[in-house]
């Protein structure tokens, strides 16, 4: 499966369940019809990630992620040898060797009989790949998902620029590994860190930020149909106004969304400063910015 105009991406991921902005949908078709990958950036819960997983569905492609972290390296990336495999075969087929270096005139030359044999444990019955590998020697197309790849040391992010440039991997034992069908590849931020330039040139850049009113409201619509509308419209803009508050960390999307469901749950139809204060953990998620919300009751709710 394929899109076939921004109209069609915007088309299909709302009927997975992704309401997304034209921008969004833009970037989607061009980095599926130009095989370039796609950098999101974006405040946390707003839907990077999601993004992913839509385009996934809408592709009927498996969705295949990499959770970055610090100290993550190629090893986690990419592949390992299964050394306990390859022990385990050493042991099992001692007899073998044992005959291979019998008429062997000195120890130099035993190990150079052995060395002639280390393609039969260094080949793919020994390797266990990793995401990275993994996409791009599938026989199937893929989406990559390289999560919060800001938490990734700057190391890793230099051993990246590869794979994205050509979509090739070097593997000393084996050789280079070309990508069977590139995938799709999303790779997402939440400005832990920035990103070098020359990973950036290599992406067509995203920044999703939160959503208007409209589109938020649909949204949630969306995610629990049945709500009652004024309640919607009183919720999104109490939302809107707790993010105009200097707080630690914003409530997004899907906080929004929580907070529906929870009003829901409680049979609550009218948004009052006492609601809002009662609910409010679900929304915020530090002391500091409940208690700076409470303070600020009348203008949420007003």
């Amino acid at each position: 499966m394929k899109f076939n105009s921004v109209e069609d991406v915007l088309w299909q991921l709302e009927q997975s369940g992704y309401i997304c902005s034209k921008e969004i949908a833009t970037v989607v078709f061009l980095a599926c019809a130009t095989d370039k990958p796609v950098l999101v950036e974006g405040p946390a819960g707003v839907g990077k990630t999601e993004l992913a997983k839509a385009v996934a569905r809408n592709l009927d492609r498996k969705l295949i992620r990499l959770q970055c972290y610090e100290g993550l390296d190629e090893a986690k990336a990419l592949y390992e040898w299964e050394y306990a495999k390859q022990l385990l075969y050493t042991q099992i087929v001692k007899e073998k060797i044992h005959d291979l270096i019998t008429d062997s005139s000195s120890i130099a030359d035993a190990v150079e009989k052995i060395a002639e044999q280390e393609d039969a444990f260094f080949s793919e019955r020994f390797l266990q790949t990793r995401p990275l590998l993994e996409a791009i020697s599938s026989e199937k197309p893929v989406v990559l998902l390289i999560d919060e790849v800001d938490k990734s040391d700057p190391e890793f992010e230099a051993f990246l620029l590869e794979l994205l440039s050509d979509f090739q991997v070097s593997i000393p034992e084996i050789g280079t590994r070309k990508a069977v069908h590139i995938p799709v590849v999303f790779l997402t931020s939440n400005n832990y860190r920035d990103m070098s330039d020359a990973l950036k040139r290599r992406c067509i850049h995203l920044y999703i930020d939160f959503p208007d009113r409209d589109l938020e409201m649909r949204i949630v619509r969306m995610k629990i149909p049945g709500i009652d509308e004024n309640l919607l419209e009183k919720m999104v803009d109490a939302i809107r106004n707790i993010r105009n508050l200097d707080l630690k960390k914003h409530p997004c999307i899907s906080e929004t969304i929580d907070w529906a469901k929870s009003l829901m749950a409680l049979n609550i139809k009218e948004l009052s400063p006492e609601v809002v204060a009662d609910t409010l953990n679900v929304v915020v998620k530090y002391k500091t910015d409940s208690e700076l919300v409470k303070n600020s009751l009348d203008s949420v709710t007003g």
